[in-house]
């Protein structure tokens, strides 16, 4: 998952230079950051991102402590000094030399007083995104060989990089105009220093491979100048669960495709969303390593039920989150005050987890995690069917939110493809394709701006009676949230999948083939159609179809006729070779009838009593 947290003057600088940079450890005064990284054991800090090209760094350069105080922590050039020393040589006053290295409008601008409630602001410097695996990643991570510890760190740099770009590239915006109302695409790309964490902050040392990506705020605009302005920090904390799903799907794509493990949802609490773990991980080890967050999940049980105490009702999506965040808060430990190197930390969690479970159970990890892949993919069709999904996500965001916006489909789409591929690679564009579907045919505005909602009558298109499934879902409070969006994504597509098996019956031509809808259904429904050109489209689908009805059974009537002239040619045939054999040899006697019709029946016309024909 990702979480997020701002950086600020301040505290938020303090933070990043005393704890993230040394792998939250302690950094005593006055050590260099790279001895308090050795001493932590902790690798040091790299540049990642597109944007660095602008300010002559490289991706994959080390952070040096200098160019993390310029950049993140002032909000300037991290080649500073040089730019400084080179304005005084060429005759700049002092203010003037420094004016010309930052990146923007300087901090102290923010803290004008001649702006509108400058004391009420705080400028924002960076944003510290946090990456972390499921935990039964770290589990493995941690107590298998060192083959599988440095692929699973592969795996999780190319998730991390890939989340990374797609933030860069699709959702970062700069601002511009008065008061930065206008949002337009950053030039470059984004500015990020990324360090590597290897353990959890609980009392007793847990294995948790984690990454702090602290994004610049610094970005080039699109213009011919490549001015430098801020990021729209909104713009980037509303795609944060977009970003967290896509960093999962990429995560669990790369693990498969190297190791050969698959994947399987886990249910942490029940009628909530489940979480995608490694198959065949033994679920106490989750427990062994998760001590801190059996803290925060019973501080969370404490905050959820003073909230339904106080608003009789369960949290929604966001309350929930933002309950969650204050558990984690509150249960937050202090920082160990001697870190130990990863060498250290890996044997010391092997031996406390043999002496928890055996050593049977921590040697034969990686085989059983093997054959329970096997397992998985035995049952398991990694298919996904763009028009089921597109059901399946407007369901479950329409139950949850009620009126959305596309991240949020675009962020259930990417959890429906993790349910579904169960780690295999899903085409490039996929979830957008799915996304649109959804836009295109089940949904419609609401209000102004970009909310919109789930389209009943796009649903439903001919059966009125079903369109308040939905309704009755939303309003039971007895279910969790999610199970209820559940419930209304499973009858959904029972309902498509009866409708398409009516459909292969009813096709006598091609009796086994499975008519898939496509990406869209514009052609049998306009995306937004008024209520009279949708009532006056569905009478005439309904005409057509009756028309359609009335072909089928009259052709079935003509082959059933011809069938029965065929039948008849042959008995005709028959009854003319036993007349010509009947001929040439002496006839009988003629026998007295054996049946008589009784009065008033008649026999049948064509035809002798004795069945010949006449």
């Amino acid at each position: 998952m990702i979480s997020k947290s701002a950086l600020r003057p301040g505290d938020g600088v303090r933070y990043l230079f005393r704890g993230v940079m040394v792998g939250d450890g302690h950094r005593p005064a006055g050590t260099a950051l790279r001895d308090a990284q050795d001493e932590a054991g902790v690798p040091p800090g790299i540049w990642r991102g597109r944007g660095l090209e602008a300010v002559g760094l490289t991706a994959g350069d080390v952070v040096s402590e200098r160019q993390a105080e310029l950049l993140l922590g002032e909000g300037r050039h991290p080649d500073a000094d040089r730019i400084e020393r080179e304005r005084l040589q060429a005759g700049d006053d002092p203010a003037k030399a420094r004016r010309a290295s930052v990146l923007g409008r300087p901090i102290e601008h923010n803290r004008s007083p001649k702006t509108e409630k400058a004391k009420e602001r705080v400028p924002w410097l960076g944003m510290d995104l946090v990456f972390r695996p499921p935990p039964t990643a770290h589990t493995a991570w941690a107590l298998m060989g060192d083959e599988e510890r440095r692929v699973l760190e592969l795996c999780q740099d190319i998730a991390v990089d890939k989340t990374l770009e797609w933030l860069g590239e699709s959702v970062a915006q700069i601002r511009s105009g008065s008061g930065g109302k206008h949002r337009t695409p950053v030039r470059d790309g984004l500015i990020v220093a990324v360090f590597r964490h290897y353990e959890s902050r609980a009392e007793e040392s847990k294995p948790l491979l984690h990454d702090h990506a602290v994004v610049s705020i610094r970005a080039r605009r699109p213009d011919t100048k490549g001015t430098w302005g801020n990021l729209s920090a909104d713009t980037l904390l509303s795609h944060i669960v977009a970003a967290d799903t896509l960093y999962l799907l990429f995560f669990m794509e790369e693990v498969s495709a190297r190791l050969g493990w698959a994947w399987e949802p886990r249910e942490v609490t029940p009628g909530r969303r489940p979480v995608m773990e490694i198959a065949g991980i033994d679920q106490r080890l989750i427990g062994w390593q998760s001590t801190r967050r059996q803290q925060i999940e019973e501080a969370l049980f404490v905050l959820t039920a003073e909230y339904v105490e106080e608003h009789g009702h369960a949290p929604g999506e966001k309350a929930a989150y933002g309950l969650a965040c204050r558990a984690a808060d509150r249960t937050r430990p202090p920082k160990r005050k001697q870190p130990r190197p990863l060498s250290e930390l890996r044997e010391s969690w092997r031996e406390s987890a043999i002496a928890a479970f055996g050593a049977d159970v921590i040697n034969r990890l990686a085989q059983r995690a093997r054959a329970a892949a096997a397992a998985v993919w035995a049952r398991v069709r990694p298919v996904v069917d763009v028009a089921l999904a597109a059901v399946d996500v407007v369901a479950v965001v329409y139950v949850m939110r009620g009126a959305f916006k596309r991240h949020h489909l675009l962020a259930e789409a990417r959890r429906y493809l993790s349910y579904v591929l169960r780690g295999r690679p899903h085409q490039p564009g996929l979830d957008e394709t799915i996304v649109q579907a959804v836009v295109d045919d089940y949904t419609r505005p609401v209000g102004r701006g970009l909310m919109m909602t789930a389209d009943l009558h796009a649903l439903y298109p001919r059966d009125t009676g079903d369109q308040a499934v939905l309704r009755p879902l939303t309003r039971n409070r007895t279910l969790p949230l999610y199970a209820r969006a559940r419930l209304a994504a499973d009858a959904l597509k029972a309902r498509m999948h009866a409708a398409r098996r009516a459909e292969r019956l009813g096709s006598r031509a091609r009796p086994h083939t499975v008519a898939v809808p496509g990406t869209s259904r514009s052609g049998l429904l306009p995306l937004r159609p008024d209520r009279e050109a949708a009532r006056a489209q569905e009478q005439q689908q309904g005409t057509e179809a009756a028309a359609l009805e009335q072909t089928r059974s009259t052709i079935e009537a003509v082959a059933q006729m011809a069938a029965r002239l065929q039948d008849t040619v042959r008995e005709r045939a028959a009854a003319r070779a036993a007349a010509r054999a009947a001929r040439q040899r002496p006839a009988p006697p003629a026998p007295a009838p054996s049946h008589t019709p009784p009065p008033g029946v008649q026999p049948t016309p064509g035809r002798t009593p004795t069945g010949g024909l006449a």
